[in-house]
């Protein structure tokens, strides 16, 4: 079986080196893509072919592995070349870190053809169909989403307060006491999450759409897109595997301080 991945991100390349793995043919297509995607597609093992074109030919099922807000127009894109003329399209949504250990990451898939990627061989990953109409696995997402990242927002804005207002000791032993943060991996939790937060700008866009089109109020994830757009700005890493584990707290919470305005 031969899969065309476009996407060699963190995710991407995980979910790639899965299904090598298990013993499928997996290309990408990396012109134009930065040294640090063709060192991850490289480590994973996967075979880059150059243009999407080349990998369209090269490829019996194609993965788009992206961030939200880059979704149509790969869509667009990839829509537009006769190699994917009369293709149909299965609706996929990720859930949990990249599938570096088995049992971390379950794959959720919707359309009339999900059974078919859900058959690829993603050694380690879960996979569940969830209906045959396509928009079904991103709905869960974008529910399963407003939990996860939602609540890292609200803990970000909660940290970087009580630190700027010099609480920072007592707020982090009540919420330490409820489970609701871990000072071991908080620091480490936060700068990751402020590396990828340019990412979760149209995600939380998307999940306040997705609450809003069934009569609820949009503006909590309206507003924590602005959130996320904020801590881009003063993001501690240019990518999560730049953050080591065990960073203290406290030098997180220096490091994304609120720029002063100009």
């Amino acid at each position: 079986m031969a899969v065309g991945l476009i996407g060699a991100g963190e995710m991407g390349s995980a979910l790639g080196a899965r299904l090598s793995d298990g013993g499928a043919s997996v290309v990408v297509a990396l012109d134009g893509r930065s040294e640090r995607s063709r060192r991850r597609a490289a480590e994973a093992g996967l075979d880059d072919v150059g243009s999407l074109d080349a990998l369209l030919d090269a490829s019996e099922i194609v993965l788009s592995v992206v961030p939200p807000g880059a979704a149509r127009e790969v869509a667009l894109e990839v829509g537009a070349r006769p190699a994917a003329a009369g293709v149909a399209t299965v609706d996929g949504s990720i859930s949990g870190p990249p599938p570096r250990r088995p049992g971390t990451t379950t794959l959720y898939l919707s359309g009339v053809r999900a059974e078919e990627v859900e058959a690829l061989p993603f050694a380690g990953v879960e996979r569940r169909v969830v209906g045959n109409r396509v928009g079904l696995a991103s709905a869960v997402k974008m529910c399963t989403a407003s939990v996860y990242k939602g609540r890292v927002a609200v803990l970000a804005q909660a940290l970087r307060t009580a630190h700027a207002l010099g609480v920072l000791e007592p707020v982090l032993d009540d919420l330490a006491e409820t489970g609701l943060a871990d000072p071991a991996r908080t620091g480490t939790t936060l700068g990751r999450a402020s590396a990828k937060a340019w990412r979760y700008v149209a995600e939380m866009d998307e999940i306040a759409a997705t609450q809003a089109s069934v009569g609820l109020p949009p503006d909590l994830f309206a507003a924590l897109a602005v959130v996320y757009a904020e801590l881009a700005e003063v993001a501690v890493a240019e990518a999560p595997e730049d953050v080591p584990d065990g960073v203290p707290l406290a030098e997180t919470l220096t490091r994304l301080a609120p720029r002063a305005d100009d």
